[in-house]
């Protein structure tokens, strides 16, 4: 019985992340090192086995509330820290049943300069401008509906940009791969 319940806490801790930031804590009694400046890296928004082929970074995912009610779908891409697994930003683009509309809901981090917002920009396209609408304990939160010559621009674009600035007003721009985003957009659409 001790080792399944050791077993399920080491699971909880690899699913949440927190294998490598316990491993990366010092020794009580001694100082830690300064940490280098942290690195975002785009991420597959579920755990991946070490020894897998890497997951796509978009991923589609379909869901209702119940039997009778339509399907809702969305594909997601997640960008984290490379030393923690802290979400730096979540792009998730749904496909609303009624309308058939694209609409994006962009996580960003905490600490943010709120009245510059943020922006989305494919290369070196046209970008967009989000208004931040909310924050809470998990971060801020903007959405937009995506207009036909956006969705155009990432189904045939290489990067797209997530652009804000921190409480000290220096940008900061986290990109997205795109190379999977129009394939796992035709399973929803």
């Amino acid at each position: 019985m001790k080792i399944i319940g050791k077993l399920a806490v080491l699971a909880a801790a690899i699913v949440l992340g927190w294998v490598g930031q316990v491993a990366a804590q010092a020794p009580k009694g001694k100082a830690a090192p300064p940490a280098p400046a942290p690195q975002a890296q785009s991420a597959p928004a579920q755990p991946a086995d070490a020894n897998a082929p890497p997951q796509p970074g978009w991923v589609a995912r379909c869901a209702s509330v119940s039997r009778d009610a339509p399907l809702e779908c969305a594909v997601e891409e997640t960008a984290v820290l490379t030393k923690t697994g802290q979400l730096i930003v979540l792009v998730n683009i749904r496909v609303t049943s009624d309308t058939r509309t694209p609409v994006a809901l962009v996580q960003l981090p905490l600490g943010l300069n709120l009245p510059a917002g943020a922006r989305l920009q494919v290369d070196d396209g046209k970008s967009v401008d989000l208004q931040i609408q909310t924050c809470e304990n998990r971060g801020c939160y903007a959405n937009l509906p995506i207009a036909p010559d956006m969705l155009a621009a990432m189904r045939a674009g290489k990067l797209l940009k997530v652009s804000f600035q921190n409480l000290s007003k220096d940008p900061i721009t986290i990109p997205l791969p795109l190379t999977d985003f129009a394939p796992a957009y035709d399973k929803i659409k």
